[in-house]
């Protein structure tokens, strides 16, 4: 009996020095992350049906689901962000998203993200109407193990969307200041081509503050729809700034400011 334990253990302690067993199953360990690039090529390539059929055959990790899975949106451009799983460190993972607008019963594709590796993806072509209610979903693929997926908030463009400050344009004029205001506009045209203002979609406000540099005091200079505005009463051979933004009386939001555009009045 002492005979063949010492010779079990004569023969781990070998198979260890030659590498042939690692502590732990590092060996196997090493085997997945030899077999990971393979592994997420071929799940790209994979045919939807093929993919999901996959899935059902194999063990999902809740330490895998992509966290934090929401839309930012910002003059109407959309991008879905997500956070990697609770556990997961360094790169190997790739993702597969999908959306779909309220009301639908089929989850579609998004060819472009569909395994990514990045932590987002731009679904603004996806999510046009800007009226209706969009998902997004996530999910994780690593080393031969997937996640649920991970499912966004009900997203309304209109509702959710940022807008930023108006550009500010100023033109000294006989002792006065034009200020020449312009909306943000929608990342994409219509269908004649044109650039679309988000004035179209909402009924904006814009503020504009005068910034007197001499004593860095600020007053409200107006508040209105007008995209034009002169402000008069300057004092000559004095500096003014001007900053502007935009408020939504619908939604009670307003942008941020914007950057100062400063002028030297004659």
């Amino acid at each position: 009996m002492m005979l063949k334990l010492y010779f079990l253990g004569f023969l781990i302690k070998s198979l260890l020095t030659i590498g042939i067993v690692t502590p732990r199953g590092l060996l196997m360990q090493r085997f997945h992350e030899n077999l990971l690039p393979l592994r997420a090529a071929v799940i790209t390539a994979m045919p939807t049906a093929v993919l999901f059929a996959t899935l059902e055959t194999q063990p999902t990790h809740g330490s895998l689901k992509p966290r934090n899975v929401q839309f930012q949106s910002r003059n109407f451009h959309n991008i879905l962000r997500w956070q990697p799983g609770s556990f997961l460190t360094g790169n190997g993972s790739v993702y597969f998203v999908q959306y779909k607008m309220y009301g639908q019963r089929q989850w579609k594709n998004k060819t472009d993200c569909w395994g990514t590796t990045a932590l987002f993806c731009d679904l603004t072509n996806e999510t046009l109407d800007l009226y209706e209610p969009y998902y997004g979903r996530v999910m994780t693929a690593r080393a031969g193990s997937y996640s649920a997926w991970s499912m966004t908030p009900r997203f309304t463009p209109w509702w959710e969307t940022k807008l930023d400050p108006p550009a500010v344009t100023t033109v000294p004029v006989n002792g006065s200041l034009l200020v020449l205001l312009r909306a943000p506009e929608l990342p994409y045209r219509n269908r004649k081509g044109n650039n679309t203002s988000t004035e179209n979609y909402y009924n904006l406000v814009y503020r504009v503050f005068l910034i007197d540099n001499l004593v860095e005091k600020e007053q409200k200079a107006y508040e209105g729809t007008q995209r034009t505005v002169q402000i008069e009463g300057l004092t000559p051979r004095s500096g003014y700034c001007i900053v502007a933004e935009i408020y939504r009386p619908m939604l009670g939001r307003k942008s941020p400011r914007s950057g100062r555009r400063c002028v030297q009045i004659p």
